[in-house]
């Protein structure tokens, strides 16, 4: 049986995965759910009388609010079936002789890592480091599966494309700097410092003076009992947002130029597409980027940020693939 569909529908579900998990915290229903995996001691969200009380007993420091509680059981639900497909893939993979056998195997133990996290995320209440680890590692397994169909699905650049191959090194450079700008955009979010700064190019006021890294840049931000909404004073929230922006600015330039080199140098039509995808999206990602300071974060574009971060990533993990591999 040909695994390639399969991977093509995964990806798809990975990116929708993705997209609801950035709903989910940006709607700030992360904690809608105070335990896991269910809801309340529930496989479903309470909502018939008994189901309210037996909540309230079982949680009495809790309020249900359905709508936020929802929220975060969809994304539950569409996470495990995720990792039934990525489950499937791996049997697959096993039972095929020619077929990739570490990389199947590396993809579903990171799954039962991503379960994990997503389980932490609610028992350590927000923490902003597992948050954004939650999130890196969606980033990752997104990457992963396409490496995966990738490798079931042979790539031929006529010619090897010399031009193109000698801007491997510089394309390998840029996926570092991406990776750096998505944690950055995670630190970010998990720490609700997307508005600390909302003016334009930088930020307002004297916000030189005012930088702490120390603070903005911890891992450990001392014992809370929630993390939701944040715990850093506006010094280190301000630090994270000019961090991000600034590194913004950075993987813009470097990816433009990349695209560039490209568009005018390779001779495989394969990679001079990619590469005007690649401009694109890094032109529609810093209009997104804009967008949610001038229009204050609204929810529709933050998600459309968090997808375009994604799709970002995979274009450039493809031109790396095409670039590097053997010809």
């Amino acid at each position: 049986m040909d695994i390639k569909p399969l991977l093509k529908v995964t990806l798809v579900f990975t990116l929708c995965v993705i997209m609801m998990g950035a709903y989910t915290r940006l709607s700030d229903a992360g904690l809608g759910c105070p335990d896991w995996p269910g809801c309340y001691g529930m496989i479903k969200v309470p909502s018939a009388s008994h189901e309210l009380t037996a909540a309230k007993d079982a949680f009495p420091d809790h309020t249900v609010e359905s709508e936020k509680a929802w929220l975060e059981m969809i994304h539950r639900y569409i996470a495990g079936t995720l990792g039934l497909m990525v489950l499937v893939i791996l049997i697959m993979s096993l039972r095929k002789a020619d077929a990739p056998k570490k990389l199947p195997l590396f993809i579903a133990a990171l799954i039962v890592f991503q379960a994990a996290l997503g389980m932490w995320t609610v028992t350590m209440k927000l923490m902003p480091i597992v948050v954004m680890s939650h999130l890196i590692g969606g980033f990752a397994l997104f990457s992963l599966l396409l490496l995966l169909y990738l490798r079931s699905k042979p790539l031929r650049i006529p010619g090897g494309d010399a031009p193109a191959r000698k801007l491997s090194a510089f394309a390998l450079i840029c996926i570092g700097v991406l990776l750096l700008q998505i944690i950055l955009g995670g630190w970010t979010s998990s720490n609700y410092a997307a508005l600390a700064c909302t003016s334009l190019p930088i930020c307002e006021g004297n916000w030189v003076d005012n930088l702490n890294f120390s603070a903005a840049f911890s891992p450990f931000q001392g014992d809370h009992p929630s993390y939701e909404f944040g715990v850093l004073d506006y010094s280190a929230r301000m630090t994270i947002h000019v961090a991000h922006r600034i590194g913004a600015i950075i993987t813009a330039a470097m990816l433009l130029w990349l695209a560039f080199k490209l568009i005018t140098k390779a001779h495989s039509t394969t990679i001079r597409n990619a590469a005007w995808l690649l401009a694109g999206l890094v032109v529609l990602q810093v209009i997104l980027g804009i967008s949610n300071v001038v229009l204050h974060l609204p929810l529709g574009i933050a998600v459309s940020h968090n997808a375009g971060a994604a799709l970002l990533l995979l274009t450039l993990v493809f031109i790396n693939y095409a670039l590097w591999r053997k010809a």
